[in-house]
């Protein structure tokens, strides 16, 4: 057996040493250290010494998925989602299923699984139930659908409770392996190195990826509880090379490290980071000013650095929100109307008032303005359901809206549910990237997404793209239909000032886009939302469009998570966020879990640069410059005036 393993990476053949003596491992490596090239080499070494035995690979998303696939294709490697992967080992059963439910929903601690109509859920709840317990992108816990979130539980539920589940999966796959890991949901892990345990059947788990990148609220984060030398813990195996970064890049992100990884240049002279054998110097800015225009460093890193900021495949902007983006890339309005609706706001003070009291009145038949007098007055509550000194400032601004939602029935206004993942869902880094599977936009934004798609496949001169998009009903048969399609699209093309229900009619009458049964529905249901998007102007939604489908070269810090680019601008701003604080991040003080979570954020941004890294920071007070100047380099820390 060993003497087939040549060639292998150092990390690798250790791994294989864990494997040979039955121990699960976990590799840590930095970012840019090629952890998924090193999960390649162990499944290829895997399925040529076991070419019987079945191998699951499991990651965070579609792409990677993909990714694995195409790099590994063998009949014995089933690569999947983590939810996919729990759902096709629980889904046939049933039974269990419906019991777990029921039980699940029953406890007080579990949030996430609830049905609301009924306390206790009786055993027979699921009885009738025509297709039993599904797994869909939604959830309906009353009609047995769960999503990504209650399949977790369940699934935990389930393997902790029947022993007999591990030892079916461990007989089926005898390696199992987990990139991204630190992403993964405790819930996941506990069902490998915890359930998997009661199971008397052998096989090897294998974990891959870096706690410093944990930057998601419900992941793992690391296996430290996990890890250690006896013959039942996980073996950890260190991958300490960096092949992305040039050297002034890493020097800086081992500053930024918790777990004593310090990375270090790659040794092979071919890595992407090297020329001619030797690792490139790079560039590291920290820049600052009392101006917060970010225009202004663009200017100075364009004029001074060469850098392009109209390639987005090779400049990005980093900023922490959506919400910080959204007025330089020119979509505020639409943002706002998702994201920060007082009057929204303001139902939900009442609806939640309503329940924290106890207020069994029947408002079903009600309008919204009827449920606030009935509780000022009739119920004596006064200033408890008034609106906050902010509601209010939003309210005298817009007291035409305001007085349209008062007139709406409140069962039916209470049920509207406006988030900005139903605008903003499906953010892609480039052009390139493939749109994933389950995307929560809504139908309108859908629709929108539709119309502005035809109008970049003509604009774009992809003829045969755009008739296979269009509505168009009509055969291009002769001169005069192409004349009038012609027409039709280039009208819709100029959009000037015009709304986006105007474009939407429009395209409707030229059967570019056809109105259908789903916006109609949207419409209907979504009544208060309409109506506000409805008057926003189109062009707006084109630079949300843009924004969406990677062309611009903005992005938030989250999503950047797994991409590279050669110039990376990162802007030190919280956006109100306490979660987050940059400027203690520099002083290394404040509350230990925001540190550390704006620590490993801003980890991340640094190492996305393959040449060059500029951190802007608004207004810092003076410790916070020294202190740059301690990390990037004192020639290094630049004021722009």
């Amino acid at each position: 057996m060993v003497e087939r393993r040549v060639n292998l990476e150092l990390e690798v053949d250790e791994i294989f040493q864990s494997i040979d003596a039955g121990r699960n491992f976990l590799l840590s490596g930095g970012a840019g250290s090629g952890k998924t090239y090193s999960l390649v080499s162990v499944i290829r070494q895997v399925i040529v010494e076991n070419p019987t035995v079945k191998v699951a690979c499991m990651t965070y998303t579609n792409a990677a998925v993909r990714e694995i696939e195409e790099r590994v294709n063998h009949k014995n490697l089933n690569v999947s989602t983590i939810h996919d992967f729990l759902w096709d080992n629980i889904k046939h059963f049933q039974k269990e299923l419906k019991e777990a439910l029921i039980t699940l929903a029953n406890k007080e601690e579990v949030t996430k699984i609830s049905i609301e109509e009924i306390s206790p859920v009786p055993d027979n709840y699921y009885a009738d139930l025509p297709d039993g317990v599904q797994y869909k992108e939604f959830v309906r816990i009353h009609e047995g659908i769960i999503s990504h979130d209650e399949l977790l539980v369940v699934a935990n539920y389930l393997f902790e409770k029947y022993p007999k589940l591990s030892s079916i999966v461990k007989d089926k796959y005898k390696f199992i392996f987990i990139d991204e890991y630190q992403d993964t949901s405790k819930d996941v892990i506990e069902i490998f190195l915890t359930h998997f345990k009661n199971s008397k059947r052998k096989n090897i788990i294998g974990f891959f990826g870096d706690a410093m990148q944990s930057i998601y609220e419900d992941g793992i984060g690391n296996l430290d509880e996990y890890t250690g030398d006896n013959v039942d813990s996980v073996r950890e195996v260190l991958k300490k090379q960096n092949r992305r970064n040039p050297q002034l890049v890493i020097d800086l992100a081992n500053k930024l490290r918790t777990d004593g990884l310090v990375q270090e240049p790659s040794e092979d002279t071919n890595a992407p980071n090297m020329i001619d054998g030797v690792i490139k110097a790079g560039n590291v800015l920290f820049l600052y000013s009392t101006d917060a225009d970010v225009s202004k460093v663009e200017s100075f890193l364009t004029e001074n650095y060469n850098w392009d900021f109209t390639n987005s495949k090779k400049t990005k902007q980093l900023n922490l929100t959506h919400n910080l983006i959204a007025g330089r890339a020119g979509f505020r309005e639409l943002m706002d109307i998702y994201d920060r609706d007082q009057i929204l706001k303001y139902r939900d003070r009442v609806k939640k008032y309503i329940k924290e009291n106890n207020i069994t009145t029947d408002f079903s038949q009600n309008t919204f303005g009827e449920v606030i007098e009935i509780l000022q007055q009739n119920l004596g509550v006064g200033n408890a359901v008034n609106p906050t000194r902010g509601m209010q400032v939003f309210i005298d601004d817009n007291l035409e809206l305001y007085n349209y939602t008062k007139s709406l029935n409140y069962l039916d206004f209470s049920k509207m549910y406006i988030d900005k993942d139903q605008m903003l869902d499906d953010k892609k880094q480039e052009e390139d990237d493939e749109s994933k599977k389950g995307s929560k936009r809504d139908r309108l934004i859908k629709h929108l997404f539709k119309i502005q798609t035809n109008i970049s496949l003509y604009e774009n001169k992809k003829y045969n793209e755009f008739l296979r998009a269009t509505d168009y009903k009509y055969k291009i048969t002769s001169i005069e239909s192409k004349r009038i399609l012609k027409q039709n699209i280039e009208s819709l093309i100029n959009v000037k000032d015009k709304t986006i229900e105007e474009i939407i009619n429009e395209a409707n009458e030229n059967g570019i886009c056809v109105i259908d049964d789903k916006l109609n529905d949207f419409k209907r249901r979504q009544e208060y939302l309409y109506k506000r998007v409805k008057d926003v102007k189109f062009s707006d939604f084109q630079n949300l469009y843009y924004y969406l489908e990677g062309q611009t070269p903005f992005s938030t810090q989250h999503k950047t998570k797994g991409a590279e680019f050669d110039n990376v601008l990162v802007v030190l701003d919280n956006g109100g966020w306490n979660n987050y604080n940059f400027g203690n991040l520099l002083l290394e003080t404040g509350t230990p879990s925001v540190l550390h979570r704006t620590q490993k954020i801003f980890y991340v941004c640094c190492t996305r640069a393959k040449e060059s890294l500029a951190v802007f920071f608004h207004n810092p007070n003076q410790q916070v410059v020294e202190k740059a100047k301690d990390w990037f380099g004192r020639e290094n820390v630049i004021e722009i005036r």
